[in-house]
């Protein structure tokens, strides 16, 4: 297979997102006062779910976490990391804010351009960027009890940065422009976006005309 550059930054990009996803869903953990064991699990969740749903959608299987000792490992050293050296709580919610738009910003890359290797066409490409990005995040807010970000309308836009960080990316497959500097630059795009967007509280517009009675859920 023709890789579109370098296969080791490719896959310390990898080991980079999945340790941010595993540090915003071991946040989560304790700040939902789960123990040690959930703290790993929400970990791992968080970390790999993205990226397993991808390798078995393009069939890139086994998936790299169950052949690759980093990926399988690095959950549990942000879970290890987190269980000891967690901010104060309520520095908490931001923390898991800032890593989980950091892990949303290195997967929507990521993923787009090993989609791409396998074969898919750019706008599928971009798609599973979108879900490598996001999966994790649904996953852990699933097991945590709570409405997926994802979804919710009175959450700023969860979406909307992966989906322009990882069309940039296939943008940049069609001219031919992908090297390092730009996929970084990609990456930082829906990092940034996602922290203007918690910062100014962007959110995805409703139903248009939308006059339901039932009350609204927070």
């Amino acid at each position: 297979m023709d890789h579109l550059y370098d296969p080791d930054v490719q896959h310390w990009l990898d080991i980079a997102g999945i340790f941010v996803f595993a540090i915003s869903g071991a946040l989560l953990a304790v700040r939902k006062n789960f123990d040690v064991f959930g703290i790993a699990t929400l970990a791992a969740a968080t970390g790999l779910g993205g990226g397993l749903f991808r390798d078995v959608v393009i069939g890139a299987v086994p998936p790299a976490a169950f052949t690759d000792l980093g990926y399988f490992v690095t959950p549990l050293i942000a879970a290890v990391f987190v269980f000891f050296l967690h901010p104060h709580v309520e520095r908490i919610n931001k923390a898991v804010n800032v890593f989980d738009a950091a892990g949303l910003g290195l997967f929507c890359v990521t993923g787009t351009i090993k989609a791409h290797e396998y074969g898919l066409g750019l706008p599928a490409s971009a798609a599973l960027g979108l879900a490598t990005a996001a999966g994790g995040g649904v996953l852990r807010d699933v097991l945590a009890n709570e409405v997926p970000s994802l979804l919710r309308w009175d959450r700023e836009i969860y979406a909307v940065p992966a989906v322009v960080g990882a069309s940039a990316v296939a943008l940049l497959i069609h001219l031919g422009e992908l090297n390092p500097l730009t996929m970084t630059l990609a990456a930082a795009l829906g990092f940034v976006l996602r922290l203007l967007a918690l910062t100014y509280g962007w959110r995805a517009p409703r139903a248009w005309r939308r006059h339901s009675t039932a009350a609204d859920e927070g």
